[in-house]
């Protein structure tokens, strides 16, 4: 059994989750190598993280930090990005979401790991107790218990400042 907390509301993962959220790139977004800026998906991502967190939350969330971020391949001319983002755990007002952006060659309908990211989030000021997440799969359960890895370590670092 997975018992997260036994006084207070949550919602399942799949309910605030996007899935295949296709984003638009333009030209001006480009180097002169015609490769995306890594900065503009980081921003992009930043946003459906964003929008994910806020869903869940139900109040405004922003960005204090990206506790991981990894590029594995660039993007090219005529790829189509699709991303997906889920919150993975829930502490009090911090939210950590999980971004993964995949790119699809339209030509030769091949797929290739582009971004995965960690975003965390704060819920803005607020009397309202952010709702915890249930995982009910085992990716999910991974994910969930990942996150608090994540954040042992990131208060680990803290103390070293």
């Amino acid at each position: 059994m997975f018992i997260i907390h036994k006084d207070r509301q949550g919602k399942p993962v799949s309910e605030t989750a996007i899935d295949n959220q296709k984003l638009e790139i333009f030209d001006e977004n480009m180097s002169l190598g015609e490769v995306i800026f890594g900065g503009r998906i980081l921003n992009l991502v930043n946003d459906i993280a964003r929008k994910v967190a806020t869903q869940h939350a139900e109040i405004l969330c922003f960005t204090i930090g990206i506790d991981f971020i990894r590029y594995f391949s660039p993007i090219k001319i005529g790829d189509i990005l699709i991303c997906k983002s889920q919150v993975n755990h829930v502490w009090d007002d911090m939210i950590e979401v999980g971004v993964k952006v995949i790119a699809e060659d339209f030509r030769s309908l091949e797929k290739k790991h582009i971004l995965s990211a960690y975003f965390i989030f704060k819920a803005d000021e607020s009397e309202k107790a952010v709702p915890l997440v249930i995982p009910y799969t085992l990716e999910e359960k991974r994910r969930f218990l990942d996150a608090e890895t994540r954040k042992n370590i990131r208060q680990k670092r803290k103390s070293f400042d």
